[in-house]
């Protein structure tokens, strides 16, 4: 390697190739740890393919990221170690850090460190689980950090590299200022630094996309409004997000949120603030006004379309261009038209069409987009 410094990230799954090559294109020298030996494989030889813009073209171009195998050389081979895999949600809404703690539980018996090593949670967690993780490994000399991401899948690159601001909770000052570093080098623009301590950042993650969730149920209820009273949604929501204490961006009508992150982080932060005797009140409205919206938009195009005619979907996963059907109100507003004696035909990519196959077989008639 070269004479650039080292970063160790831990997790190269989907976002995780990303900010390995994002980090290794700022000129950094990146260690991924993967447990999955065909991807390593895929990644060391530079045959790894996917969809998501400029990976392909990063991957190709690196000449400083390797993958391992190994936590315990990732360790040993930087002070800052990034922490990037899934923490998928549980039944009870909670997120599943079962995959963090399996690495931490492998720090553990690795022992501790010589020198100082900067842990940085880049998953989303549960309010309060970095103070869990300090006191596991406090002793073992590595400081908790939390770093999260502001990202969308078919735009993680330049989200990454062009983000609104980033968020920091630092578990001492040097550290912040190191994560504030890096950053500078990633960012093609200039974010507002947000520094705090990790649970106020913890708290932040899931607050900002919250609020993101009220404002498209807000703009979804006052465009249902506007249509049962005859009235123009669309120049009633640009006038309100004219105003520069509102803003236009996610305030236009249509379907509901859905996706990986806002459904789940929106029910996390309801359940937290539950744990700290808050009621979530705005949180368990903007859910409930999500599903009273797909209930309102299948309601009224039954009233106006003919059980005779063929109902064409061009897209049902969760966003254009996307190929993630995780709580996609698309999806389940062509479900709903099917069981409502609908005939429905779903155009898509072949990666959507199969997975709505494997759930729902031939409720649908589907078509892959060319």
């Amino acid at each position: 390697m070269s004479a650039n410094e080292n970063i160790t990230v831990i997790g190269v799954g989907k976002l995780g190739i990303c900010y390995c090559l994002m980090l290794e294109k700022a000129g950094y020298n990146v260690l991924g740890v993967e447990k999955f030996e065909e991807r390593i494989e895929l990644i060391n030889k530079k045959l790894l393919k996917t969809k998501e813009p400029l990976v392909d073209d990063y991957l190709n171009s690196s000449q400083n990221f390797n993958c391992t195998n190994s936590i315990e050389e990732g360790i040993e081979k930087s002070e800052n170690i990034f922490i990037l895999v899934a923490t998928p949600s549980l039944p009870n809404g909670r997120y599943d850090h079962s995959q963090i703690d399996s690495i931490v539980s492998e720090l553990e018996s690795i022992g501790k460190q010589k020198k100082t090593k900067n842990l940085v949670i880049v998953s989303t967690v549960m309010p309060g689980y970095c103070e869990t993780l300090k006191s596991k490994l406090s002793d073992l000399n590595y400081t908790i950090n939390y770093n999260p991401e502001f990202i969308a899948q078919g735009s993680v690159i330049h989200d990454q590299t062009n983000p609104d601001m980033i968020l920091i909770g630092e578990a001492n000052k040097k550290v912040g200022d190191k994560l504030e570093e890096i950053h500078s080098k990633v960012c093609h623009n200039n974010p507002k630094i947000n520094r705090m301590d990790p649970l106020s950042a913890e708290i932040t993650k899931l607050s900002l996309n919250c609020f993101l969730t009220t404002k498209i149920s807000f703009a979804n209820m006052i465009g249902d409004l506007a249509i049962s009273a005859g009235a123009d949604q669309k120049s009633i929501l640009s006038a309100i997000g004219s105003d520069s204490r509102i803003g236009g961006k996610y305030l236009r009508y249509g379907y509901g949120y859905g996706g990986p992150c806002f459904p789940r982080d929106n029910r996390a932060l309801s359940i937290y603030a539950n744990d700290m005797g808050i009621d979530a009140m705005i949180s368990k409205a903007t859910d409930g006004i999500n599903q009273n919206h797909l209930i309102y938009q299948v309601q009224k195009f039954m009233e106006s379309h003919s059980k005779e005619e063929t109902v064409v979907m061009e897209g049902v996963s969760y966003k254009p261009g996307s190929s993630i059907i995780e709580e996609s109100q698309q999806l389940a507003f062509a479900l709903r038209l099917v069981e409502g004696g609908y005939k429905v035909k779903i155009i898509d990519q072949i990666e959507v069409i199969n997975q709505v196959k494997s759930l729902y077989g031939e409720k649908f008639i589907y078509q892959v987009l060319q």
